[in-house]
């Protein structure tokens, strides 16, 4: 089993990185489908996992002068007493609903990413064209 959660998260981490998208869309999915949790263990779980990545990635975006360390701080500040708030909630609500609500988002996020990038094709094909005439 540990080699298992192993490959997963090189693999989620792999393809985050590739894609430019969050770790927990692929972790949660492949945790429950994959390893047997539930959906709050699969999101709490991704949630733990998020921390070292963040660190490293924070720490190597530094060397390259991306970080801006005072909104870092303060998104992170609002973020962990929203958690908190998120935990409360989900420890009352029922498995199935949770399940049901992330697939919903993960929907409506594939949809956003698919139509801009869409957005951006149509835009990059345009202006090639109208530089070609």
């Amino acid at each position: 089993m540990i080699a298992l959660a192993i490959i997963i998260g090189v693999a989620a981490g792999v393809l985050s990185g590739l894609f430019g998208i969050g770790g927990g869309v692929l972790l949660v999915p492949a945790l429950a489908l994959v390893l047997g949790l539930d959906q709050v263990e699969a999101e709490a779980t991704s949630l733990l996992a998020i921390v070292p990545v963040a660190a490293v990635g924070a720490w190597r975006q530094r060397s390259y002068g991306n970080l801006d360390i005072r909104a870092g701080l303060t998104i992170g500040a609002f973020a962990a007493v929203a958690a908190v708030a998120g935990v409360a909630l989900v420890n009352v609500l029922p498995v199935e609903l949770i399940r049901y609500a992330f697939a919903v988002l993960m929907l409506y996020v594939a949809w956003r990413m698919a139509t801009s990038a869409l957005k951006q094709l149509r835009s990059t094909t345009d202006s090639t064209a109208a530089g070609g005439s």
